[in-house]
This record gives structure tokens, C-alpha cells and sequence, in this order.
């Protein structure tokens, strides 16, 4: 479990996972509210701590004309009404020191993408804004390597901070997991996650659009779980074939409550 109090983080005395789940980015207010509904009311059945996960703005796109978002303020408002309308927490990412404060005005958790995991002032800056650090570790970075993330974020005064593995770069246009990564984050005192989805991305795609094998977001999953996780963040949309972003490698929303159903059982089982 979050080893720290995140407010309205719901079944924090669960021995569950925690999930972070949601859309690639936030397309509009109805999509984004009537994903976080379905969620919420699977992981409310089955006692599984919920983060509501939507990009505000994708600032990493293979190619120029790729969709990057619907414009900052209006998606972050749209996080902050996700989670006032459910009383769930909210996770998104950021991607320049200035972006921080502006964020967190609206979410509780700040992400920092795997791309940018060490850039010190982008770091420094979420630090300081008090909120929960969600800190995805780069795929050319081995696991012990994100010590260093760990040790910015709390010699800046913040101490709640995730780590999130998203596999390792592996030849030009494909990732692997390294599952023993996973306890050796966690022997830094932090929460580890396990992305299911991005670490089944195939990046750079002859056709400038990132592939994906979402038929394995299961087996990463039970993997995580497994090794003893403490949380997992997949992507989710209802429709991943017309998804704006990332929709090669998200899980259809209708496949989520099985998985985790599964997931739960396999969670007691190996505690």
C-alpha cells in the first residue's frame, strides 16, 4: 500500500494494490467522467485504492501533428472535477519546471514522464509544491539509477514520493521488463508501480506513431503482482482503436474489471 496519507484515496487500509488508471489524455469532460465512474465502481467492489490518470497535455509525440490536448487549463479543470464529482485523488504529468505549481492547483499527484526522470529542476519543482511525486523510471536507466530521483525529491522536503517502472529499452523499437527491478526500487522506502500498458509500447514506428501489444498487459500485470508490486497504472479507454493518444497499447475498458479481479485473487494468494 502508499506507505503516506493521500487524500481521498479511498481503501488506504485495503491490502490491495493501488491503482492508477485512466485515459492516455483527457479528450473531453464526458469521456474522461464516464471512465472514471466505471472504474471507481469496479475498484470500489473490490477494494483497490484508486488514482484517476489523465495527461493534461502530451508533450512527447513521435511526430508534429500527433494530438497533444485540448488545452491546458480546460484539461486540468476537467481533472479537478473528476475528482471532486467521485472524491478520488487524480494523477497527471508535467514536463517543465514552470508546468509544477500550475498542476498542482488542480491534481494530487504529479507525474514526471520517463524521458524526463532526470532533469533536477523539473524534479526540484514538483518537490516543492508539496503534492505526491509519481516519478516514471527511463527506459535507458537501470532501476538502481532512480536512487538519485528519490534522494532529489526528498533532500527538497517532500518525502511522499512513487516510483514507476515502464520497462527498459530494448534494440530500437521494442521494451523488456526486468521484474527484479521492482524490489530494488522498494528497497529505497518508496511505493514501486508497474506500468502495464507503456512498457508494451514498440516506440519508433516507421510510421511515427508508437506501437503496442496490449494483449500482454495481463501477463505484465500478474507478473507485477506477483514480485509483489504495490501498485499498477494501466491506460484505459472505451474505444482504444479511435483514441487520440496511445491507443495501441491501452486496454479496452470493458476487459478492466476481469483483470483485476484476477489480479485481486492473485494478490492474496502470494501475500
Amino acid at each position: 500500500m502508499i506507505n503516506f496519507p493521500l487524500d481521498n484515496l479511498k481503501h488506504q487500509d485495503s491490502n490491495n494494490f493501488f491503482l492508477m488508471a485512466g485515459p492516455c489524455a483527457i479528450e473531453g469532460e464526458e469521456m474522461a467522467l464516464r471512465i472514471a465512474e466505471k472504474i471507481i465502481t469496479i475498484t470500489d467492489k473490490l477494494n483497490i485504492p484508486y488514482i484517476f490518470k489523465g495527461s493534461y497535455r502530451k508533450a512527447n509525440r513521435s511526430k508534429g501533428g500527433s494530438f497533444t490536448g485540448i488545452g491546458d487549463e480546460k484539461a486540468l479543470k476537467i481533472l479537478e472535477k473528476v475528482g471532486k464529482t467521485f472524491n478520488v485523488p487524480t494523477v497527471t504529468d508535467i514536463h517543465e519546471s514552470g508546468e509544477a505549481a500550475m498542476a498542482a492547483a488542480y491534481v494530487d499527484v504529479l507525474q514526471i514522464p520517463a524521458f524526463l526522470c532526470r532533469q533536477t529542476d523539473l524534479l526540484i519543482a514538483a518537490a516543492h509544491t508539496g503534492k505526491v511525486v509519481n516519478v516514471k523510471k527511463g527506459q535507458f536507466l537501470s532501476a538502481g539509477s532512480m536512487k538519485f530521483a528519490v534522494e532529489k525529491i526528498v533532500e527538497s522536503g517532500n518525502n511522499r514520493v512513487i516510483l514507476t517502472d515502464r520497462g527498459n529499452t530494448f534494440g530500437y523499437q521494442d521494451l523488456i521488463v526486468d521484474y527484479r527491478g521492482l524490489p530494488e526500487m522498494q528497497a529505497f522506502g518508496v511505493p514501486v508501480v508497474m506500468d502495464c500498458t507503456h512498457s508494451l509500447q514498440q516506440p519508433n514506428q516507421s510510421s511515427g506513431v508508437t506501437g503496442g501489444k496490449p494483449e500482454l498487459i495481463e501477463t505484465i500485470a500478474k507478473a507485477a503482482i506477483a514480485v509483489g508490486a504495490d501498485g499498477l497504472f494501466i491506460e484505459t479507454h472505451p474505444d482504444p482503436a479511435n483514441a487520440k493518444s496511445d491507443g495501441a497499447n491501452m486496454l479496452h475498458l470493458d476487459l478492466l474489471e476481469d483483470l483485476l479481479v484476477k489480479l485481486v485473487r492473485l494478490r492474496k494468494a502470494v501475500i
